[in-house]
């Protein structure tokens, strides 16, 4: 995959190279600002997932992206939400799913199964935790003081697809003091590519453990109909009782399908106004938030 600077259609994008960390391994970190970005003015963060593959498709492993300069810079134009920097925190390759699969779940699996998964999946080392130390003891520390952000949990949102999704629900549940809403889109609930119960009811107990109080939380979950997405929908509807169960209400959690979306940065961007809507559009700042439109 290139490492060149990816090119936007609007703002600018800043590269924080190789960052490093005494948790994980060193990565890139892209930083997007909006255009006529303003150090005067204090923005939300969103935090993202897979960094290589939001902004420019011609340099992705794939041709596709999430477009999330285009479709941030709208809706701040459109006053649905505020003035929002993007944080793309890249991958870290064959580790990725180490890092991305929530470590506390591994707690509430059986022992063959969870043995099983750390040595196939996992690299034979469980790295989420350290990632999200990563995410929150450095990186949200060195973006906060290099530009102009909102610092407390209102303002600062974490997003993802598939096991990003994981990480991102993962992330606030474990750190509900610092991100007041996440989004997964296309969450892999299954936590392989053949659906099972240990994986999938795993995740279900630690939420019903550690879910993060629906007061001041914000939490967005979606999955399409094909692909690996065709797998999901008895899992989400699961978790979709358990959020519920615990309080979360139409104002503070949305759950959507999207009929014959696949498990692509295509899909995932043709659906990103859902979620930045939703996470964002609440926030006390100035903006003129219009609904969220849903397609039935």
């Amino acid at each position: 995959m290139s490492q060149a600077l990816p090119k936007v259609s609007s703002g600018t994008l800043e590269r924080l190279e190789n960052f490093p960390s005494q948790f994980v391994a060193p990565r890139h970190v892209d930083v997007w600002l909006p255009q006529g970005y303003n150090s005067a003015i204090r923005h939300n963060v969103i935090y993202m997932h897979d960094g290589q593959m939001l902004f420019d498709a011609q340099i992705s492993w794939n041709k596709q992206a999430w477009n999330v300069d285009a479709m941030v810079t709208t809706l701040m134009n459109e006053g649905r939400i505020p003035a929002t920097i993007v944080v793309g925190v890249w991958n870290n390759g064959k580790y990725r799913h180490a890092e991305y699969f929530p470590q506390k779940h591994l707690d509430y699996m059986p022992a063959a199964a969870r043995d099983a998964l750390i040595q196939q999946a996992l690299q034979g080392q469980p790295l989420a935790d350290a990632y999200l130390r990563f995410l929150v003891e450095e990186l949200k520390p060195a973006i906060d003081s290099k530009y102009a952000t909102h610092t407390d949990a209102t303002h600062t949102f974490i997003m993802g697809s598939s096991m990003g999704a994981l990480i991102s629900v993962y992330a606030m549940n474990e750190y509900p003091q610092v991100y007041g809403g996440a989004a997964g889109l296309s969450t892999h609930w299954v936590g392989s590519h053949q659906p099972n119960t240990a994986i999938p009811l795993a995740a279900f107990n630690y939420l019903r453990d550690h879910l993060a109080k629906s007061q001041n939380h914000y939490l967005y979950q979606d999955h399409g109909t094909k692909e690996l997405d065709a797998l999901y929908a008895p899992y989400q509807e699961f978790i979709d009782q358990l959020v519920r169960d615990q309080g979360y209400t139409d104002a503070n959690y949305l759950s959507r399908v999207i009929e014959d979306a696949g498990h692509n940065e295509k899909a995932w961007a043709g659906r990103l106004e859902l979620p930045l809507v939703f996470l964002m559009g609440h926030s006390k700042s100035g903006a003129v938030v219009k609904p969220v439109k849903v397609a039935p």
